[in-house]
């Protein structure tokens, strides 16, 4: 089992490498004057205390946002990710970590939308005190993100980034993020969709790149990033991956770019490393 609540990660190298792509994404999709929402299927708290209880337990941050914070040759992708975190660290300590909603909302017009999801308890209120002031963008809700996803799409303005990063605890998990693109691709196959998941030695996660590939997409991008070799128990995560469907087509020229460093950067050990393919239309 994978135990992947937000707050106990906040600004580890999976945060790192997935806000990277969604500050990617919701600035392309903010070139053109439509508006666009931003749908989050598992949002936490939206927002961390890197020295609250269970951000500071693992630290992960520190092998995370933390190896980038002070660096100055920052590729500009990544360069624009962590200016993004520093608004919300004013005095240069990096002491608040911001999850994807947060991101998302710093890189919104003021005509764009937010729909959030989570059924933690006690993240929900989290979220929704961090959200409070942003009631006329933001809408928050205590559900299923997955079966929220039926009930939204297509969004009024045709236009969206859907988020899908659960925790992985159940295997179940793996099934429910593949049945919910082919329903998502079915209402409203002209969606980008950013999907999360974990590298891990167990079976579901080593098959799931396959199976998504074999989806009825037109078009997507796998993103891998591998930050150590997988230990010898087979316990914890060594890395994550991204399936982007309909990516912005800048996406894999930035990536190319992107990778190498972040392999240099956030690597352990000779295990580090990255893989980056996709598909045209």
């Amino acid at each position: 089992m994978l135990s992947y609540r937000h707050g106990f990660h906040a600004g580890n190298h999976a945060d790192v490498i997935k806000h990277v792509l969604l500050v990617q994404l919701t600035r392309y999709l903010g070139q053109k004057d439509k508006p666009f929402w931003f749908i989050d299927t598992h949002a936490g708290a939206g927002r961390y205390a890197l020295d609250s209880a269970q951000a500071s337990k693992l630290a992960e941050h520190r092998e995370g946002i933390g190896r980038l914070w002070q660096r100055r040759d920052l590729p500009a992708a990544v360069e624009e990710y962590v200016e993004l975190v520093r608004r919300f660290n004013p005095d240069g300590r990096l002491q608040i970590y911001p999850g994807s909603p947060a991101l998302a909302l710093e890189t919104l017009r003021a005509d764009d939308r937010l729909r959030l999801y989570e059924l933690h308890s006690r993240d929900v209120l989290r979220l929704r005190e961090n959200f409070a002031a942003h009631a006329r963008q933001v809408i928050v809700e205590a559900a299923d993100g997955f079966s929220a996803l039926k009930a939204l799409l297509p969004p009024p303005p045709r236009r969206a980034l859907v988020l899908i990063d659960p925790a992985y605890e159940e295997k179940r998990d793996y099934e429910r993020v593949v049945l919910a693109l082919k329903d998502s691709l079915a209402r409203f196959p002209g969606g980008t969709y950013l999907l999360w998941y974990p590298r891990l030695t167990r079976l579901e996660a080593h098959e799931l790149p396959q199976r998504l590939k074999r989806l009825p997409a037109k078009s997507w991008l796998h993103v891998t990033l591998q930050v150590r070799k997988p230990a010898a128990d087979g316990f914890g995560m060594h890395g994550s991956g991204l399936f982007v469907i309909n990516p912005a087509w800048t996406l894999l020229a930035t990536l190319q770019e992107v990778m190498p460093f972040l392999v240099q950067a956030l690597g352990v050990d000779e295990g580090a490393g990255f893989s980056l393919e996709s598909q045209e239309p």
